[in-house]
């Protein structure tokens, strides 16, 4: 029996939900059917399909009374490209001692799940450091009393509103060479740490590592939408950004939104993240701007002349939004994000003239979030497509009009006195 990539929110809301989990491709060798866990109103699948720890990539099946006909799963893996070559690390190459910093506020059952999964990593030199950032009750405090003694973990109570701030005051006690930020509404897979190691192990002068993070749960019609939105959330190819080497695929890099990961999976090398001065507490959830802290530290690793390395094996399941109001509360706060980011990009001397170069590609890739209609998949229904389609576009025009908002956002924090560390 597969279980799901993260525990059942609800029952599904749409024919094309699907239910979402990893399967091994070596684990259906002599099977003629397999059994799905917890997938009660499910008439699809999605799986993350493995060899060992290498992804290979996403298939979609159908699901009878929850089960899964091994035949046509395997004859979907036989139409994915060969998996992407990647970088294995020497046997005998040390493993790094590594934090794992998780950032949260008044969302303790969230926590709890993430904090489960965390534990389970299958790391042998890991610590937890859990950053409450400006609660509201004692909610975080009383869950980790009650259910995680756990002496790996340790919390750090924030009281100034910023996940700027809340990473900051975790950095710095954070004791592990490396450091690995995730957020409280996921579950990492077992693997995790080791496959970020790894990354760092294979190619001298990372200093930054990301990994994949997939859909954990496909229920509703918006967390279909967010899916099919983001490129983080499927991207399996591995590579190295340098700013000595820019890609010849990438017209706006540096100033790339979503291709070097997201702030729920990714690392650091603490002594990196200190030279750099931390993260600038002008940007992030809990301040005016909303967002915009991952965009403005993958930029500065680059720019300061460190590499960034992708590592789709280094998996961080995410469970998206899931109703069309909390999409526009989290549209908005990218939007203002990225307005904030561009804006601090535009007001140095040393990026404006990049910048410049690049507006007009990233000025047409923001009008097209508006205009973008979601998949074919996404909008089946019971009633009509149409007014999902409506609903939809109002996000998107959301997160347009969020952009602009930006550049004051951002300037109002600056005034405040919000910096790097």
């Amino acid at each position: 029996m597969i279980s799901p990539a993260m525990p059942r929110s609800g029952a599904p809301e749409w024919p094309s939900a699907r239910w979402v989990g990893a399967v091994d491709a070596s684990d259906l060798v002599g099977a003629t059917r397999v059994r799905l866990r917890d997938s009660d109103g499910y008439a699809h699948a999605r799986f993350l399909v493995r060899s060992g720890v290498v992804v290979h990539g996403f298939v979609d099946v159908p699901v009878a009374s929850g089960w899964v006909d091994v035949t046509e799963l395997t004859s979907a893996i036989a139409r994915l490209s060969a998996p992407p070559a990647t970088t294995r690390p020497a046997l005998d190459a040390p493993l790094p001692s590594i934090t794992v910093l998780v950032c949260t506020r008044d969302r303790a059952d969230q926590l709890r799940t993430s904090l489960a999964a965390i534990l389970r990593l299958d790391y042998p030199r890991f610590n937890v450091v859990v950053v409450d950032n400006a609660s509201r009750t004692s909610a975080t405090r009383d869950l980790l009393e009650a259910e995680f003694s756990d002496p790996r973990i340790e919390l750090v109570e924030e009281p100034v509103a910023g996940l700027s701030r809340a990473r900051n005051t975790g950095l710095l006690l954070a004791t592990g060479d490396i450091v690995a930020f995730t957020d409280d509404d996921v579950v990492v897979d077992p693997h995790w740490l080791r496959q970020l190691a790894g990354a760092y192990a294979a190619e001298p002068g990372i200093d930054c590592v990301s990994g994949l993070v997939p859909s954990g749960e496909l229920r509703t019609r918006v967390q279909g939408y967010f899916d099919d939105r983001v490129t983080w959330s499927k991207s399996i190819q591995p590579r190295i950004y340098s700013i000595h080497a820019p890609p010849a695929d990438l017209p706006m890099f540096p100033f790339c939104v979503g291709q070097y990961g997201t702030g729920a999976n990714f690392s650091l090398r603490r002594s990196a993240a200190l030279e750099l001065g931390g993260f600038d507490t002008a940007f992030g959830v809990g301040t005016r701007t909303g967002g915009g802290e991952d965009l403005d530290m993958f930029t500065r690793v680059l720019l300061s002349g460190r590499s960034l390395a992708v590592a789709p094996s280094a998996i961080v399941w995410h469970r998206h939004r899931d109703d069309i109001t909390e999409l526009k509360k989290q549209a908005k706060g990218y939007g203002t994000g990225l307005g904030s980011w561009l804006t601090k990009l535009i007001l140095s001397p040393r990026t404006l003239p990049i910048v410049l170069v690049r507006a007009p590609r990233a000025l047409v890739r923001l009008v097209s979030i508006a205009w973008r209609k979601p998949a074919v998949s996404v909008v089946e229904s019971a009633g009509p497509a149409d007014e999902f389609d409506r609903a939809i576009a109002r996000v998107g025009w959301v997160e347009l009009a969020s952009v602009a908002r930006g550049p004051w956002l951002f300037l109002r924090q600056r005034l405040a006195g919000e910096r790097t560390m």
